[in-house]
């Protein structure tokens, strides 16, 4: 034994056990098994939800660009601005007549012409050198000669696109016309001049790009699209979210006034309008040129199985909480039967035959529906059990999506959890919008699940991070990263877990309400949070089965601020890893893998980071925090990996 009698000795030999122990420092040793099979991994299981929030319908994903094209706004003319005789333009209300479009305007021409701007939404993106179709339903009495002057402007009222027309006709008819782009703007206007002789009626003013998605006629914005079909995801929910509910029941969604001519589809206040005072947006209706027909083409189109959610007789409860008396609920049910029958009937059947002329013969092939949105207490139990009889009756196969109400925790959710694990719910729908604490501290929520109950849908979740004001960066990659480390526990419980997404989906940055968001866009451009390419890495690299991934026996979630979890795809041989640190500090890893021989010896990693947490995209740098791929040969029977701080890395290795 060595007696140390000086102070600067015992610091010289402090620092060098110091300096041995960080030289000595053994990684930490993660062991897998890609022979063990654990849960299967749903084709489901990741997938987007949408809903009209945010503008992300009208003025978003929906690429009309003339907002009120039908007059049907609480204020007429609202969005519409008329240069000239104003009195010469009168709002005619027809409602007796068309009660699904009771408004259309009346203008008496001049030889100087009256003009007639629409804004569009929040203005209208116009892209050089492409085309857009301005189309119009008018008709003109005998001796009127009648001719609309039409113009793209920009920003500066600049004509940057010309067209005319004479829609000559005494009875209503659909006329078309393209306009060619000269200049881009990012907050253009349309301007309909009315030149001539008599009056004109019009009605359903509409200006769309050639380019849509797919090239549909009342078609999709295709960038955002894009974005979609990148994600490959195993879902699409729709059309919401509290949409589905209405603030009143009267304007609730009601899918059957959302499918056929568009001119016959009622324009009502989207909830959202009034929703928030300090976002207050009177200018946000639902036309419903997004309805039905295109959400289910929508999810054919990217490869997502379709999952519509109906009203269950219950209006919001946080807003009016209108209820519909049970004896009175049967119409309600029958809405859910016909929508099924709309999905998945033949031409013998009323409603598949109605899809077949829609010109689409094929089938949906719907499997599942949900029934009610962020509902709760005894009166949703019974409504609920009441859909539930009506459709196992008649399409025992269907799973019903079923509400845990707004919490993943709480009085509302312990009642309904354990209410619908009692009847045998076949999909719990779990809602979390919790601070990135939560998320990290949830990372093992499923694991004491009961794993012959119902499965669960993880049906709308997002990290809000406290103290953060601007709604644009609110998606960090805290934020993602938090998902990221919840999700491995999704994912390592895949046999109770069946599906999950993030919302809401899109946002407007200059006509939002809620934030965070998946995806941001303005009227020409857009960009995916740190948040979507978590989401985007899950869905492309889910695998088929899970398999263990272990720390000293135990998951990985949140050992020294790692989360972790390997599944394997039995399709394409390849062993996938999902690797999250949330901590600040380098944290390098030996992946002990059994039977790593028969595997190639070069491994492919793909990685999101930054240096700080609060790193955001924008439309400036949208892919400021984007993945980058790499490669990392194996060096004898173990693969090292370096988890750098704030990142997530997804390791793919295939079978030689």
């Amino acid at each position: 034994m060595i007696k140390i009698k000086s102070g600067k000795m015992a610091m010289a030999l402090g620092a060098m056990c110091l300096s041995t122990a960080a030289f000595t420092q053994t990684n930490a040793v993660y062991t897998i098994d890609p022979t063990q099979l654990k849960a299967t991994v749903q084709p489901t299981m990741y997938g987007v939800f949408f809903e009209d929030i945010n503008m992300g319908a009208d003025g978003g994903l929906y690429a009309e660009l003339v907002k009120n094209r039908s007059f049907e706004f609480d204020r007429n003319l609202m969005g519409w601005t008329i240069t000239g005789d104003s009195t010469a333009v009168k709002v005619i209300d027809r409602k007796a007549e068309r009660p699904d479009n009771p408004h259309y305007i009346n203008v008496a021409a001049s030889a100087q012409g009256i003009t007639l701007q629409n804004e569009g939404y929040r203005g209208m993106g116009i892209r050089k050198g492409e085309g857009y179709y301005f189309s119009i339903i008018a008709r003109q009495p005998a001796g009127s000669n009648v001719k609309l002057q039409l113009q793209l402007r920009d920003e500066n009222g600049k004509v940057i696109g010309t067209a005319s027309l004479q829609p000559k006709s005494a009875v209503w008819k659909k006329f078309k016309v393209s306009i060619p782009a000269s200049a881009q703007a990012a907050k253009g206007s349309l301007a309909v001049t009315v030149q001539g002789k008599g009056t004109i009626d019009l009605d359903m003013i509409s200006l769309f790009p050639q380019r849509t998605w797919k090239n549909r006629e009342n078609g999709l914005r295709a960038d955002l699209v894009q974005m979609l079909a990148d994600m490959k995801p195993g879902f699409i929910r729709f059309p919401g979210g509290c949409i589905v509910e209405g603030r009143y029941l009267v304007n609730r969604y009601q899918w059957k006034k959302t499918i056929g001519d568009v001119d016959k589809r009622e324009t009502i206040i989207n909830r959202w309008n009034t929703e928030f005072k300090h976002r207050s947006t009177p200018d946000y209706f639902q036309s419903f040129g997004l309805g039905f027909m295109e959400y289910f083409m929508l999810a054919e189109d990217i490869g997502a199985e379709p999952l519509p959610i109906l009203n269950c007789g219950m209006a919001c409860q946080f807003n009016s909480g209108e209820l519909v008396p049970v004896d009175q609920i049967d119409p309600y049910v029958q809405d859910a039967l016909d929508l099924i029958e709309f999905a998945n009937g033949d031409a013998s059947t009323k409603w598949g035959k109605l899809r077949i002329s829609l010109g689409h013969p094929a089938k949906f092939n719907l499997k599942m529906l949900g029934v009610g949105n962020e509902n709760w207490g005894p009166n949703y139990v019974e409504r609920w059990t009441l859909f539930r009889d009506a459709i196992k009756k008649k399409y025992p196969q269907v799973k019903i999506v079923t509400s845990t109400g707004t919490d993943p925790d709480g009085a509302r959710f312990d009642t309904l959890n354990t209410a619908f694990r009692k009847l045998h719910a076949d999909i719990l729908d779990e809602h979390y919008y919790r601070p990135p604490q939560w998320f990290r501290d949830n990372a093992r929520r499923y694991d004491s699940y009961d794993r012959n109950g119902p499965k669960i849908f993880a049906g709308e979740y997002a990290a809000h991070v406290p103290g953060v004001d601007d709604a644009l960066k609110k998606n960090n990659l805290e934020a993602a990263l938090a998902e990221a480390a919840f999700m491995t526990g999704l994912e390592r419980n895949a046999d109770v877990v069946n599906m999950a997404s993030y919302a809401p989906l899109f946002a407007h940055v200059d006509a939002w309400q809620w934030a965070p968001d998946l995806i941001w866009f303005d009227n020409l451009k857009h960009y995916g949070t740190p948040n979507y390419y978590v989401q985007k890495l899950y869905s492309l690299n889910k695998g088929t089965n899970v398999v263990p991934m272990l720390l000293n026996g135990q998951p990985i979630a949140g050992q020294a601020g790692i989360y972790a979890n390997a599944a394997i795809n039995s399709k394409t041989g390849e062993l996938l890893i999902k690797l999250v640190n949330v901590s600040g500090n380098n944290q390098n890893a030996d992946l002990n893998i059994k039977d790593l021989a028969k595997y190639q010896q070069t491994a492919r990693i793909t990685t999101l980071k930054s240096a700080k947490p609060d790193a955001v995209n924008s439309l400036a740098e949208p892919q400021f925090v984007s993945p980058i791929d790499s490669q990392v040969s194996i060096l004898g029977a173990k693969l090292t990996i370096a988890a750098e701080p704030y990142s997530f890395k997804v390791i793919k290795l295939k079978l030689k």
